[in-house]
């Protein structure tokens, strides 16, 4: 194929809609690498650089030769749709398939057959199925001209955003003609990875790797232990930068957080998160600067282009240098000065390791899910295996997972079952476990470092990435402000401890039903429990760490806490309120809730009542790691002293909830035995903890 550089000039300025555009170093080379058919080529560029720019002008050339199609496998929907936008303008038809637009598929299928799409997006987990790939794909794989792999550090069990579905990329490249192009594009990529990719998708790959200095980007870290501090920080600075940005947080729930209080104080912010509906509304939003800041969890990140992005802030630090230069690479690529600021906080540590900590199975884990695969005659789905193995949802899946990638692998998923093969997991898969682990923990010791920088943030990323600092210079600009308002902190804190957060009731017994309670399918509405109210977050930076102190360091919850659930109840619009109260019994800690329960009643002058027993020593709920393990094990403990049950409404107080499993069988238990309705109350939710 000839290169054509007229034309791939005159792409380029279509697609950046600026009729002066010229092609950055080296971006110009890449193309016609690619159309020429040169060989494999992988482009280790920073964000901002134009990677889609060479997959999309190559793919507009090779299409106007006669060639075939184009595949993209991209991992993330909010760079699928960033990115079709960036095709249209140069006339690349671009279609997409992912989990968001099932109700499409069948269109592009027939524009695929019809020769009408130019280049195909796809999520790696919709390649790594071959049912998808035969039955969409089938007619396309032999004709397509090149296939691009985005995000390629993903494909490395030792980048930090290893994605197991990525692997199976490993397996299809083998099997691909020698001269089929292929393109594999990263901003994060060290020696490390590097190395790795040449290993997956060689031979001969060619690497072509720029600098990764962002001269426009000036970065600070700012240590503020407490949540009060970095938001009162937020909301005194946000304001003085111009423009519009990010902030990433660690957890969603923290997403949230952050996002209210900047509403409370009148800077117009949104949430972001992979389970937000409207994402492609945000993302329009942030690109129109229609909002001073999405603050999103890292699903707002890999390519996401907005050239005039001012700012990314971190509300806690990643857990690793190489993901962090990832994120705050967004800010600052079309500007001449932009914000990359770290906040840092106590938090932090412990949500960074429950991350680590989860990345893989333990072997216990596994050895439950083998045996009970072993003992099913036609395969376990996942719902199946949470009945038979107490391993969380996540962790089961994370699990299959991981094996499903083993060659040859122990397990395999057919006819929406996983079954076991004849093939033994091997020593090696708990060996990578073990040394990715230890990798995991070295670059979260390495982010503390740069957390600790007073200067020098970008050559120490830079040289993280095994990119040479020789020659940067940072933006001449002052630091923002450390301090924190004391009276804005005072308003945090309040903030932080907000009350009333709601408690959802459950209508269906689980799967089998509980046999010792002698109960299944439908809870009938008259014994259900009525929604009911959690008064925080387990370890959350308002009432959580108290509850915590109360129930694990003082052996007592606190008049606080007792003030702050009165507030709470009062708060609470019930049309008929309780009239008495009850609290869920515990023979590990029997007087703890029941103390509590009890100054609780008094503070609201309603009257106590033992109504519920512990009939049964169980293992503790928290040692559960499902819901159907979870309500299986409440089955048959707790049993009611009919003559302490009030017929008139209830308020039913525990500290601690989780499924809601012991909550719904003791709301049951006093409903059958004459009480009104039963309104749950809980001190802390661990379900959103992390």
């Amino acid at each position: 194929m000839s290169y054509i550089p007229s034309r791939a000039l005159e792409l380029l300025r279509l697609g950046t809609q600026n009729p002066a555009a010229t092609f950055r170093d080296n971006q110009e080379g890449a193309i016609q690498h690619v159309v020429e058919g040169r060989g494999r080529l992988l482009v280790v560029q920073k964000t901002g650089w134009g990677k889609s720019a060479v997959y999309f002008i190559a793919t507009k050339l090779l299409r106007e030769q006669g060639l075939g199609p184009v595949i993209l496998i991209s991992p993330l929907l909010s760079l699928m749709r960033n990115q079709v936008d960036s095709a249209k303008r140069m006339g690349v038809r671009a279609a997409t398939i992912h989990s968001k637009n099932p109700k499409e598929w069948g269109g592009v299928k027939v524009s695929l057959r019809q020769d009408q799409v130019d280049i195909l997006l796809i999520t790696p987990e919709k390649w790594a199925s071959e049912d998808f790939r035969s039955e969409y794909l089938g007619e396309v794989m032999g004709r397509i001209s090149m296939l691009v792999v985005d995000e390629a550090h993903c494909i490395s069990d030792w980048g930090h955003d290893f994605r197991p579905d990525y692997r199976y990329i490993e397996r299809i490249v083998r099997g691909l003609p020698p001269n089929l192009r292929l393109l594999a594009t990263t901003a994060t990529a060290n020696e490390r990875v590097m190395d790795d990719l040449q290993e997956i998708l060689g031979p001969n790959l060619v690497v072509a790797r720029g600098e990764l200095g962002r001269p426009t980007l000036f970065l600070q870290t700012i240590r503020l232990p407490g949540q009060a501090e970095r938001l009162a920080w937020l909301a005194e600075q946000l304001p003085k930068i111009s423009g519009s940005g990010i902030i990433y947080t660690l957890t969603i729930r923290d997403a949230h957080l952050v996002c209210d209080w900047l509403q409370q104080q009148g800077i117009n912010a949104k949430p972001y998160s992979g389970q937000a509906d409207d994402r492609p509304e945000l993302e329009t939003a942030l690109l129109q600067n229609e909002v001073k800041a999405l603050v999103s969890t890292t699903a707002l990140g890999m390519g996401f282009d907005k050239p005039d992005l001012a700012f990314v802030i971190h509300y806690q630090m990643p857990g690793s240098v190489v993901g962090y230069y990832q994120q705050v690479g967004r800010a600052g690529r079309n500007i001449e000065l932009a914000y990359g600021i770290l906040l840092s906080g106590d938090e932090e540590d412990e949500i960074n390791d429950y991350f680590i900590e989860s990345a893989f199975p333990e072997r216990d884990e596994v050895k439950q899910i083998i045996a009970a695969l072993e003992a099913s005659e036609h395969g376990l789905s996942i719902y199946e295996l949470m009945n038979e193995v107490n391993v969380s949802k996540n962790r089961i899946e994370t699990a299959l997972d991981l094996m499903v990638l083993e060659v040859p692998s122990p397990v395999v998923y057919q006819d929406k079952k996983w079954v076991l093969t004849a093939a033994v997991l091997s020593e090696e898969f708990w060996k990578r476990s073990e040394r990715l682990t230890t990798l995991r923990r070295a670059e979260q010791e390495q982010m503390k470092e740069y957390v600790g920088l007073e200067s020098g943030h970008m050559e120490f990323l830079m040289a993280a990435l095994d990119s040479s600092p020789a020659g940067y210079r940072p933006p001449a600009i002052s630091p923002l402000s450390t301090f924190v308002s004391p009276s804005l902190r005072q308003k945090a804190l309040l903030f932080l401890k907000r009350t009333g957060l709601p408690l959802g009731s459950r209508k269906q017994w689980p799967a089998g039903g509980l046999p010792l309670t002698g109960v299944r399918g439908k809870i009938p509405m008259e014994l259900q429990a009525q929604e009911g109210r959690i008064l925080c977050i387990w370890r959350d930076a308002g009432w959580g760490d108290e509850v915590r102190h109360g129930k694990y360091h003082n052996g007592r919850f606190s008049d606080d806490l007792v003030a702050a659930s009165v507030e709470m109840c009062r708060g609470w619009s019930i049309q008929n309120p309780p009239t008495w109260v009850t609290c869920v019994p515990s023979l590990r800690h029997p007087n703890l809730v029941p103390d509590f329960a009890r100054r609780l009643a008094s503070a609201l002058g309603l009257p106590f009542s033992d109504a519920l027993v512990k009939a049964d020593e169980r293992p503790a709920q928290k040692s559960m790691a499902n819901p159907s393990q979870q309500a299986r094990n409440i089955d048959g403990s707790l049993a009611v002293n009919a003559q302490a049950v009030y017929n008139g409404p209830v308020l039913l107080v525990d500290d601690m909830v989780d499924s809601g499993w012991t909550l719904t069988v003791a709301a049951y238990l006093l409903r059958s035995h004459g009480s009104g309705p039963v309104f749950p109350l809980a001190l802390a939710s661990t379900k959103n903890a992390e």
